[in-house]
């Protein structure tokens, strides 16, 4: 089993950014990949960057050349770099591994979650 922590979400003024955190403990050697997704009221989650252990990267187009996603494979961790951030980025992200290859594109794809952390973008 794997267990996830996020920290690092908040509030933040449109164009700001924010760096979101996720720890990864117990069967970690079971990770091929870990990414993030997010999930506003009323929407379906999406997938917005997920990374593997060899550094192939996936970014939703939504997001492409805002955000960053890091990984350091050593501390089991993922990072979200979320630059010029916009109000329709408001949303719970939740951090997620895989355990198999291949790019998880969609929520269903990843094994384990975290809790999750709000990030709210407003004036």
């Amino acid at each position: 089993q794997v267990h996830l922590v996020e920290s690092g979400g908040g509030l933040v003024q449109p164009g700001g950014s924010l760096r979101l955190s996720c720890a990864a403990s117990g069967s970690t050697g079971s990770i091929v990949s870990m990414g993030w997704y997010r999930q506003a009221p009323g929407k379906q989650r999406e997938v917005v960057a997920t990374k593997t252990n060899g550094g192939i990267t996936y970014y939703a187009d939504s997001v492409e050349g805002r955000f960053t996603c890091s990984k350091d494979n050593a501390k089991n961790t993922v990072y979200l770099q979320m630059d010029s951030l916009k109000a329709e980025d408001t949303a719970v992200y939740y951090c997620a591994a895989r355990r198999t290859l291949g790019l998880a594109t969609t929520a269903k794809a990843f094994d384990y979650w975290g809790q999750g952390t709000q990030v709210t973008v407003s004036l």
